[in-house]
């Protein structure tokens, strides 16, 4: 008697535990999938939805907002995607929002991604269609990247080839590295330009102060110094002008 009553509360407690545990999980899956909240429905249509389940979550600013109800593929080209959304969002979502669908991450679950529209438009009603802008399938970003990497190794092994024959001094480059002569001859040829310009210099000095051509730099100065001061005149007269504006 006392083991058939001893059993009875085992299986009583362990039925409870187990209702307990169905009644929370039940809460729980309800308040991810908004059963037990206030929601209105929205739609968009897509040409590929890419890998979207129902029941994934559709984001707001940001923010998980609802999730997605149904999805029903209308024609060859036309998948239709319903939304259920909590009703406190519905006032923050205008008529000329966008759908899109995006990713949890580089390799989470999809989600839908409704984006921000303008503030003089119209709130949106229960039942809208919104519009959408088709997302970027993987297939083609790996295919864009394999491109950037043939272009890349293409590029690199040109650049290796090029180096390599300036170390071995081939093409004009090259042998300006590696030739000494060709270096030497160089800073001769800078030498002798530095040179020469001293001298240049030199006679330039010689010259105005030679009898003959004294006369002809003495006009230069001047020509200079007239021109300096009917400049200076000009600027002084303008600014008393502006003066007496004032």
């Amino acid at each position: 008697m006392e083991k058939s009553s001893g059993f009875k509360i085992r299986l009583g407690l362990f039925i409870a535990i187990g209702l307990a545990f169905f009644i929370l999980a039940i809460f729980i899956i309800g308040r991810q999938k908004n059963l037990f909240n206030p929601v209105f429905k929205l739609t968009t249509t897509f040409y590929s939805i890419s890998g979207l389940q129902v029941g994934n979550n559709v984001r707001f600013s940001g923010i998980n907002v609802g999730t997605v109800d149904n999805i029903k593929i209308i024609n060859d080209s036309t998948v239709r995607v319903d939304m259920l959304i909590k009703k406190d969002i519905q006032q923050f979502i205008k008529a000329d929002c966008e759908a899109t669908i995006g990713s949890e991450g580089i390799i989470g679950d999809k989600i839908l991604v409704i984006t921000q529209g303008s503030s003089d438009a119209h709130m949106v009603k229960d039942g809208q269609q919104l519009g959408s802008t088709e997302p970027v399938e993987t297939d083609a970003i790996m295919a864009s990247l394999q491109v950037s990497v043939v272009n890349a190794e293409i590029i690199t092994g040109q650049l290796a080839e090029i180096m390599t024959k300036i170390n071995s001094g081939n093409g004009t480059l090259g042998r300006l590295i590696q030739d000494t002569t060709i270096a030497e001859s160089f800073s001769q040829t800078m030498m002798n330009l530095k040179k020469s310009t001293k001298g240049l210099n030199e006679n330039m000095e010689a010259a105005k102060h030679n009898f003959l051509l004294k006369g002809y730099f003495n006009k230069k100065e001047k020509a200079a110094a007239k021109l300096k001061k009917e400049e200076d005149k000009k600027v002084e007269d303008e600014k008393k002008k502006n003066g007496n504006q004032k």
